[in-house]
């Protein structure tokens, strides 16, 4: 798949923004015969990395009945994803979180935030933004691009019981591979 990015031009002096992640996303959902290429497992997620424009992180995911992330940020990131295949549920919260020092916090009421995203539909999201993605179908693969950038210093991931919110866990890039 050839999909174009950034110029070399531009790629040097701006990094990408939301909008141009956001296009490019859609674009490489809107290739069939990229989406085609993944290989789907019943048990667990699948992925393959894309070249994302101007020096960001890509990716291609699987995602069997039943599966999802969990509560998770992408730290200093800003990002956008689409569904290609299937439906994704997005949980996110509405509310700017301290970035550093803290364990655990209690949330408002008025913080959830509910997506469900079809073939096509996107999104796209900035720094600290807090949610988990969900595969709820029983009998159906779906599959997402996804693009970050600056590519993903860290994954911050939490567990959620009503409305407390705990970090358990960073992960870095070395712990991916």
């Amino acid at each position: 798949m050839s999909l174009p990015s950034l110029s070399p031009a531009s790629a040097a002096t701006a990094a990408p923004t939301q909008a141009e992640l956001l296009d490019f996303v859609r674009r490489a959902a809107a290739d069939a015969e990229l989406i085609a290429s993944l290989p789907l497992d019943p048990e667990g997620r699948t992925w393959v990395r894309l070249a994302g424009p101007g020096g960001s992180e890509a990716w291609l995911i699987g995602w069997p009945p039943g599966t999802g992330t969990g509560w998770h940020d992408h730290a200093d990131s800003v990002g956008a994803f689409v569904a290609a295949a299937g439906e994704l549920k997005e949980n996110a919260l509405a509310a700017r979180l301290p970035t550093d020092g803290w364990k655990t916090l209690e949330l408002s009421d008025d913080v959830d935030r509910e997506r469900r995203l079809t073939p096509g539909k996107a999104r796209a999201f900035g720094r600290h933004h807090v949610h988990e993605v969900l595969n709820e179908s029983s009998d159906r693969h779906a599959v997402s691009v996804h693009a970050y950038y600056p590519p993903l210093p860290r994954i911050r991931r939490y567990s959620r019981t009503g409305q407390t919110l705990r970090l358990e866990q960073v992960e870095r890039p070395q712990d991916w591979q």
